[in-house]
């Protein structure tokens, strides 16, 4: 019976997404550590260190839907050992006792830490090609409201005038900064590691060096200069881009929420088929879904403590530290899943954007929001800071009174003569104030942005001199 929320059959549909939660479950995790139980082994029979039968046989039953899960499971309990369990079932399976040449040379963390890396390579793509998405709906946004005028809000005030477009490419160039940093990070982080009890390599021999190296190259993985069983800054570097994505993201949701408020009401979530606000007040539409997302993106935050804590590392290994790993770097993944998913689907729907509230609330301090540009157009005659200071008085004078911005300007004996009333319309008129906005659309709309290859391969091994995988596939044995 499922109790975590990521799994739950109430729950799960808003906390989790199919393809993360396949990535990170207890099936698709030992498969991938009989995957580098199988490259390991076809390794060292291409390097005359075990038999190349035996290669053959491991990768013949290495395979999660012969083992019996529940009974690791159990097992494990039994013998206090994660991996253990896996290794007897698949050293059982091989005939003619070539199982005893099943995890030669290697040790547990290598297997656990690898077959990692390799769930985390399949969630990355998925990341990115979320992230991706998302980008391009929000780049077409901002590109169709690049000049729909709108209030900008500082300190939860009304400010200047901007654009609902400008706005939005804000959040674009912010995610095409996240997608940079996902480009740059990922021939440090898709790393295996495969250094033995404690990270000397003594059980490879002096092999040992190509050995790894051959063998992650199969993976599809790149080869570390030396063990990270204890150094987890490659754990730490992968959730923090999704921390630090969870966070953009989360803020996007949260202003939506915000601008969807019923003061505001410049832009809605769209409504879906069926969807219901409340329970007991029948016109509510509430934005269920980004601040579901909000929610989301604090707990993807939350994980980030654990990992960091998981980062303290004791000697060459140390388990009371790594373990946490093992429950804070799925959960982490799996709730960016479900918010990339969420966010994607938003977007998808399609928001609505409320061009005619808009331009009311930019109207609603009659005049007010241009008091910028009044102190700016006096500044050649009478000097800034006192333009600042008169226009501030004659502001106050207006908020007090209730009365018409433009008027109390116009009213003013100290600004007679600086304007004609045409001329002071034209400055007053919000739309006419958005500054460079739609030209900085343009600018985040042209750039180019990056887009790491598909496997990976040939930005991992390109600084390592590695020749192709195939060359050490099973069937050149």
């Amino acid at each position: 019976m499922p109790s975590h929320i990521t799994e739950s059959r109430i729950h799960g549909g808003a906390y989790s997404s199919p393809e993360f939660a396949a990535i990170f479950s207890d099936a698709n995790q030992v498969q991938k550590w009989l995957d580098v139980e199988t490259a390991l082994a076809a390794t060292q029979a291409q390097m005359g260190i075990i038999p190349p039968e035996a290669a053959r046989e491991i990768a013949r039953v290495a395979s999660v839907e012969l083992l019996d899960l529940d009974a690791l499971g159990r097992q494990s309990m039994e013998t206090g050992h994660i991996l253990v369990p896996t290794l007897r079932a698949l050293e059982a399976l091989c005939a003619d006792g070539l199982g005893e040449y099943v995890h030669y040379g290697v040790t547990t963390q290598d297997i656990l830490d690898t077959g990692l890396m390799l769930q985390v390579r399949d969630a990355w793509g998925l990341v990115l090609q979320r992230l991706r998405a998302i980008r391009g709906h929000l780049l077409r946004l901002a590109l169709r409201h690049k000049h729909t005028p709108m209030v900008a809000r500082t300190h939860g005030q009304q400010a200047l005038p901007t654009t609902f477009g400008y706005k939005v490419a804000v959040w674009v160039d912010e995610i095409d900064r996240h997608l940079e940093r996902f480009d740059e990070a990922y021939a440090r982080v898709m790393v295996g590691n495969l250094t033995g009890a404690v990270g000397t390599l003594a059980g490879l021999g002096p092999q040992g060096l190509e050995v790894q190296r051959r063998t992650l190259e199969s993976l599809g993985l790149a080869a570390p200069l030396s063990s990270w069983h204890s150094a987890r800054d490659r754990i730490l570097e992968a959730a923090w881009l999704l921390v630090q994505a969870s966070a953009t993201l989360g803020r996007v949701a949260n202003e939506i929420y915000h601008l969807q408020r019923t003061e505001i009401d410049e832009v809605r979530e769209g409504r879906r088929a069926g969807q219901v606000g409340s329970s007991t007040m029948p016109h509510k539409h509430n934005p269920s879904t980004v601040d579901l997302i909000s929610a989301l993106s604090r707990l993807v935050r939350a994980q980030m403590l654990a990992l960091t804590d998981a980062a303290f590392q004791l000697h060459e290994r140390d388990g009371t530290t790594w373990r946490i790993e093992w429950a804070a770097l799925p959960e982490l993944f799996i709730y960016a899943g479900a918010l990339l998913a969420r966010m994607e689907g938003v977007l998808l729907a399609g928001l609505d954007v409320r061009e005619a509230r808009m331009r009311s609330n930019l109207d609603m301090l009659g005049g007010l929001i241009l008091s910028e540009r009044i102190m700016l157009a006096l500044a050649p005659r009478l000097g800034k800071q006192t333009a600042h200071h008169l226009i501030h008085d004659i502001a106050l004078q207006a908020q007090g009174s209730g009365g018409s911005f433009r008027e109390a300007l116009l009213s003013d004996q100290r600004l007679h003569g600086c304007f004609t009333r045409q001329a002071l319309d034209d400055l007053l008129d919000p739309a006419a104030y958005t500054g460079l906005a739609a030209e900085m659309v343009e600018l985040v709309a042209n750039k180019t942005i990056p887009r790491c290859s598909s496997d990976g391969l040939e930005a991992v091994m390109a600084t390592q001199g590695n020749t192709s995988q195939s060359q050490y596939a099973m069937e050149g044995m």
